[in-house]
């Protein structure tokens, strides 16, 4: 049951890692102000033509698209997305609520690859993670844990937090030499304006270089993560619906490991999320084990 568990969690926080690996220049002014202008100048001359009808030239341009969606998610203070894809390690189905504003907590439910019908479920809430399955879980509470154990906890929450913010997947895509709008499309019943480009792995980390350390220490983690799996470029699709908000992200990438190909849909934004530990009864908390096995370090 503990290996099912870690597989399978396993796998959609490697596919956060190489999803959110585009968000190179999170929140980073720096970047954005030095590199947006590249790409203006490049998304504007390959925009259609036929993409300005309507609201004017300057609303459908791609960078005014990815721009408008950066500031409607800076208010964003929840969200709620599901996941659906492949990875080198596997499928990966899952649900998503999420809240950012106060603090971080998180509530994951994943389908099991290896046990059909079986659900997985990860939480984070008040600095521990939970993994569970059919009202067992274990707990990893990164305050009593050693620093380096909880350092990579809190590390891959961060980075599931970061990777899914719609803000940083616009910002992402602004860095783009080639993106493009595609055109209009209908996606679940609301209208969005498709958008692509392409993003490699020296951009990522060009633009990595010129944020604050506590940035570059988080996308460091995703770079090495699609070092690991041979991935050298990104591939971003996105869907923008009319109140500027990110409807659908897709991203894909083709490594030495094989390929991924993760889709995100965005199905609330700013609705209360209440992440709640699971019942004491039902807990294992794998660091007061591990101190007691005298293997704290595990």
């Amino acid at each position: 049951m503990l290996a099912n568990r870690k597989k399978t969690v396993g796998a959609a926080l490697a596919a956060v890692l190489l999803v959110g690996g585009a968000t190179a220049c999170e929140n980073g002014d720096k970047g954005d102000k030095k590199d947006s202008g590249k790409a203006a100048a490049t998304a504007s001359a390959s925009a259609p033509a036929s993409a300005a009808a309507g609201k004017g030239a300057a609303a459908a341009t791609p960078v005014a698209l990815l721009e408008g969606t950066k500031k409607t998610s800076e208010e964003i203070t929840s969200l709620q997305y599901s996941m659906s894809g492949t990875t080198p390690d596997g499928a990966v189905t899952g649900e998503v609520s999420m809240a950012l504003k106060p603090a971080l907590a998180m509530a994951m439910k994943l389908a099991s690859p290896d046990s059909p019908g079986q659900t997985v479920e990860m939480r984070l809430v008040a600095g521990a993670m939970y993994i569970g399955a059919e009202g067992k879980w274990l707990k990893f509470d990164l305050k009593s844990m050693d620093p380096k154990s909880a350092a990579k906890l809190d590390a891959a929450g961060k980075g599931t937090q970061n990777a899914e913010n719609p803000g940083d997947k616009a910002n992402a895509l602004l860095q783009s030499k080639d993106v493009k709008l595609v055109g209009e499309e209908t996606v679940d019943g609301q209208k969005t304006k498709h958008l692509a480009g392409t993003l490699t792995l020296d951009q990522m980390k060009t633009a990595a270089a010129s944020e604050d350390q506590a940035t570059k220490d988080r996308r460091e983690k995703t770079l090495q993560e699609l070092e690991k799996q041979g991935i050298t470029s990104l591939t971003m699709d996105m869907w923008i619906d009319e109140g500027n908000h990110a409807k659908q992200v897709r991203t894909r990438g083709q490594g030495t490991k094989g390929a991924t190909d993760m889709t995100i849909k965005f199905t609330d934004y700013n609705k209360p999320v209440d992440v709640q530990a699971p019942p004491a009864d039902q807990v294992v908390d794998l660091a007061e084990m591990m101190k007691g096995s005298g293997e704290g370090g595990a």
